[in-house]
């Protein structure tokens, strides 16, 4: 354990610890209420929450999916912030005032005020269910990482117990002091594993022996008949996995993963909410959308610069047959890890661990108190019947908090398993999880805020559909139904396309129950 690292890595290690501690101490403050303790006293600075958000959109699927998808693709991943930017100016200028002018603590709660309390929990229940698919989709990438690190493998054994451990230093680090811990927390991190990204792209082009024009001329040429690794923009039609990043993906499906995650995904959306004001949180969604291309392009570029130096010994000038890249149960990501592992120096090599430390710190963190705040606002509480005191809902936060940290390390267990039965990159895999949420959560809010239709009953009906849409177009269940030879893959952006189309029109069938009261009552006074 450790074996590969020298007194110059453990020195670093001990000075990030002692950040860690003393960090961990400052920003665990007690909190003093519910209020504090979920939306931190409606305070945050706008820049911390900027950075927060983009901590929790990147953070472990990032630093692990961004170089694979360089080393196995292009900069066709990047465009998708187009789709991003244009999601973001939608909820910043429609959810977010209506969110602040409501006065709510969870995004679910907007419904309750249209349709009733069964809609909010129907609602937080289906993002609860996604959100730990996806954050443990995401501790499970962490885990990937911290295995390899301290075990030199990723045996079921090795990846278990690396995910307790990020799951209960996790839970620690935040426990007490809520969402401003979080967020604090997230910046430091953030800054960590940023700051490790430039160091390795650093060392990359100092230890390449080819030029820049070189480099980018391999990248632009991979191999005969292949398409350029610089590809930003992907103009082809096709619907299928392999096109998930064209440009007609990103403004359709992508739009709608992004307007799911900013305004309707409370792990993102709370964060938002600890703003002074709308506007305030208006300018940190915004913020951090920008924030995020820099800092998605220095991971992605990783992967391309280790495209040139495993695939291309002659401008490495070394031999073709030296030491092969390891993989790890088919782990193709595990080659960045390849490299921090053997061929960064010391020093560096420790800083880069930390980073992926870091990284899965955040990716715990972002999920922990936006969990642990629907569990108790829109279930807990309404269930007790009774406004509990300050000091009662704070400690409701911390026991909702330690049951989501248990949660999301069976979920990543889980994932290990799921995804050793599909070929989809890892950082696809991490996007696509939501998608079962979101389809259905984004056809009720289109009816609910843009038109007078909808029902309770349509409500269930139209979540439901949302769900069960996505899960008919999954390879392994289409067998069930179709003949295996009409089997075809579709993106995930396109099944949340699909999946959102079918749950809003189902929504929209239901009469408003607005509108029946009102007939009814017509009828009654008519009578």
């Amino acid at each position: 354990m450790l074996s590969q690292y020298t007194i110059a890595d453990l020195a670093v290690f001990i000075v990030y610890a002692m950040l860690l501690g003393i960090t961990g101490y400052w920003f665990n403050r007690k909190a003093n209420s519910g209020n504090d303790y979920f939306l931190g006293g409606n305070a945050m600075p706008m820049w911390v929450v900027a950075i927060s958000v983009l901590a929790t959109s990147q953070s472990a699927a990032t630093f692990l999916g961004g170089p694979d998808q360089g080393y196995r693709g292009d900069l066709t991943y990047l465009a998708s912030n187009l789709g991003a930017i244009i999601a973001a100016l939608c909820v910043s200028y429609v959810l977010i005032p209506r969110f602040y002018h409501a006065n709510v603590y969870t995004v679910y709660e907007l419904l309750e005020q249209r349709f009733g309390s069964g809609a909010k929990q129907k609602a937080g229940a289906l993002y609860l269910f996604g959100r730990l698919l996806a954050s443990g989709a995401r501790l499970y990438m962490a885990a990937l990482a911290v295995s390899m690190i301290l075990f030199g493998n990723i045996a079921t054994s090795s990846v278990i117990s690396a995910t307790v451990l990020i799951a209960l230093c996790g839970l620690l680090y935040t426990v007490y002091g809520g969402i401003r811990s979080v967020i604090y927390s997230d910046a430091v991190q953030c800054f960590v594993y940023v700051s490790a990204a430039i160091g390795v792209i650093t060392w990359l082009l100092m230890s390449m022996p080819a030029s820049f024009e070189q480099i980018v001329d391999a990248l632009q040429n991979p191999a005969p008949g292949a398409t350029s690794k610089l590809t930003l923009f992907d103009w082809r039609l096709d619907f299928s996995s392999a096109g998930v990043f064209n440009m007609w993906s990103v403004f359709t499906g992508f739009v709608l993963l992004n307007i799911a995650a900013f305004g309707l995904d409370q792990d993102m959306t709370q964060r938002v909410l600890t703003c002074k004001n709308a506007k305030e949180g208006s300018k940190a969604m915004l913020l951090s959308v920008f924030l995020v291309i820099p800092v998605m392009a220095l991971f992605i570029f990783i992967g391309l610069l280790l495209f040139v130096y495993y695939e291309r010994p002659d401008l490495m000038m070394s031999t073709a047959d030296g030491t092969p890249v390891p993989t790890f149960a088919g782990e193709t990501v595990t080659i960045f890890m390849y490299y921090v592992l053997t061929d960064i120096p010391s020093g560096l090599k420790a800083w880069v661990t930390i980073g992926i430390i870091a990284a899965a710190l955040s990716t715990l963190n972002s999920g922990l108190n936006s969990m642990a705040s629907v569990i108790v606002k829109d279930f807990v509480q309404p269930m007790l019947s009774t406004t509990p005191d300050e000091r009662t809902a704070v400690r409701q936060g911390q026991w909702a908090m330690m049951i989501v940290a248990i949660l999301l390390a069976l979920v990543a267990c889980l994932c290990f398993y799921w995804q050793q039965y599909t070929e989809m990159p890892l950082l696809q895999f991490a996007l696509s999880v939501m998608v079962f949420s979101y389809s259905g959560l984004l056809g009720v809010y289109i009816t609910a805020l843009f038109t007078q239709r909808g029902s309770a009953r349509s409500i269930s009906a139209a979540l439901i559909v949302g769900f069960l849409v996505p899960l008919a177009l999954q390879p392994y269940v289409m067998s069930m139904w179709i003949p295996t030879d009409s089997i075809t893959s579709i993106g995930f952006t396109w099944q949340l396309l699909i999946g959102t189309v079918a749950s809003t029109l189902v929504c929209l069938a239901g009469k408003s129950d607005d509108a029946k009261r009102i007939v009814a009552d017509t009828k009654q006074t008519v009578s």
